[in-house]
Formats: structure tokens, sequence, C-alpha cells
């Protein structure tokens, strides 16, 4: 592309139309690393969230080129909008296994709740139970019940791994909780899971206090031969 070009193209990514930013955005991705990245570092810098979140989606594009990576490990520690955060964890996820520590580790450092959602769905779709098991547990301690909830349920992936053990100690705390919610998202956690300590849990889940708890663990009985 000529300089006018590259102009008129980073222009388009600060355009107030997004139909305007999301075809600079996908024609930016076709182009070389060293073309695309310093137009989506300066991005990465505006003032508008929207444009910083549109830069990362940008560096998830040039995946696994490793100046991309390196702009979504300096945004990790930079950026402060839990809605540009998110999509720095979607981005990371583009490079593959080498983002899953990466992903722990920004989980770690930031309680909000949006980005916690995000990264533990992230992490359910990757093959590493053992990380999914203790981002998991930490997440059981945050404040907001819907991260907990997102946590219990990501139990139920790693209950088909060979940390099924783990999976089912904590999942057990969790069905005799005081918290109602918790003992409900525990019943749908072990749905249909043929494990002897899992049908003694819904036994006793099917007893409980709570109608919802109830109900969600005569569905989770469906198919596991209780």
């Amino acid at each position: 592309m000529t300089p006018d070009e590259l102009n008129k193209l980073e222009d388009d990514l600060r355009s107030s139309a997004l139909n305007i930013r999301i075809i600079a955005l996908n024609t930016l991705a076709n182009k070389s690393p060293d073309i695309a990245i310093p137009i989506l570092r300066r991005l990465s810098k505006e003032s508008s969230f929207l444009l910083r979140r549109l830069a990362v989606m940008g560096f998830g594009n040039h995946a696994p080129d490793d100046a991309a990576l390196a702009s979504l490990q300096e945004l990790m520690t930079t950026e402060t909008d839990a809605n540009v955060l998110a999509e720095v964890a979607n981005s990371l996820y583009e490079f593959g296994d080498i983002s899953i520590p990466l992903l722990a580790q920004l989980f770690e450092a930031n309680d909000n709740w949006l980005l916690r959602q995000t990264i533990l769905s992230i992490l359910q779709e990757s093959n590493h139970p053992d990380v999914l098991l203790e981002v998991s547990l930490n997440a059981l301690d945050d404040p907001t019940q819907t991260v907990k909830e997102t946590a219990i349920l990501s139990l139920r992936q790693v209950l088909m791994s060979p940390l099924q053990a783990e999976a089912l100690d904590a999942l057990t705390a969790l069905a005799n909780s005081p918290i109602w919610r918790d003992r409900w998202r525990s019943a749908t956690a072990l749905t249909g899971y043929d494990h002897p300590r899992a049908k003694r849990l819904l036994m006793q889940l099917q007893k409980d206090e709570n109608h919802y708890v109830v109900a969600a663990a005569l569905d989770a009985s469906v198919g596991s031969d209780l």
C-alpha cells in the first residue's frame, strides 16, 4: 500500500461509522505484521475504549506474530477498562497454548466480573484442565455470585479429566453450601455424570429444601441411571 492508502486505512479505523471501522480492521488483518502492528499500537493508545478494543481485536488477527503478542502482554498491565481487557483475553487465546498461563495471570490480577467470566469461558474451551481447575477454585471465593456460578459450571469440564477427584471434592463442598444458588449450580455441573460420588450428591440434592435445587438435581439425574 502507498503511504496515502495507509493513512486512509488508519483514518478509517477511527471512523465514527462502525461498518467503516470493521472493513478497515478486516483489511488490516490481511496486511503483514510489520505494517499492521505499528498502526494497531497507535490505535491502542487512543482515549476511546472502543478504539482500543478494536486495536486489541486487530492484534488477535495477527497471531502468532511475536510483536502482536507482546502488545497484548503490555496491555495486560496498562489497560484499565474491563471491556478492553475482556477483548485482550479473547485475543490472547488466538495465540494457543502460550496464552494459557497469561490468562490465568490476568484473572488473578483483576477482579472485574466481566473479565473473570470471560476468562473462565475461554479456559473451558482449552485443553488445560489443571489451569481451569486452579482458576475455578480461585473464582469460588469471588464476591460476585455470577462469577462464582460460572466457576462452578466450569468444574464440569474438569470432571472429564484426570483431575475429576479434585473437581468432585469442590462440588461436594458446594452441594452443602448454605447458599442455594451454589447448590443449584453444583447440581447442574453434575448433569449426566456417571460416578458413584456424583450420584450420591444428586440424590442428596433431590431432597433439598429449595425447589430450584431439587429440579436441577432431578434434571441432572436423567441419563445417569439414578
